[in-house]
């Protein structure tokens, strides 16, 4: 039997809270907390690969330090966060697309409003 370690368990203090400046291309976000200061429309995308279709929509955040980076907001994300939310992103992942790097909840982390 195996035993997998699942740090969502831990109580929110002794995780490890990020900061903008932390972030590194192909890495994962634990916690990371931002203040949305851009919203973009959203627009319609099909997947390549998997042929599946959904929107996404680019966004801004600031971290408490005044350091910004860009959001990757999905499907229902788009709604719940407007200019000016503080969101709350844990287990998400940070990429570089088109050479800026970015950041989202991803397939399996989870965006909250606080």
């Amino acid at each position: 039997m195996s035993f997998k370690y699942d740090d969502t368990l831990l109580p929110q203090t002794e995780r490890a809270a990020m900061m903008a400046k932390d972030l590194k291309d192909r890495t994962k976000v634990d916690e990371l907390v931002l203040t949305i200061t851009e919203k973009k429309e959203p627009r319609e995308f099909q997947s390549k690969w998997s042929g599946a279709s959904g929107r996404v929509c680019d966004a801004v955040g600031t971290d408490e330090n005044g350091d910004s980076v860009n959001i990757s907001l999905w499907n229902d994300d788009i709604e719940k966060v407007q200019v000016d939310s503080k969101i709350r992103i844990t287990n998400g992942w940070a990429s570089s697309y088109k050479n800026k790097l970015q950041v989202s909840s991803g397939k399996f982390g989870k965006l909250e409003v606080l």
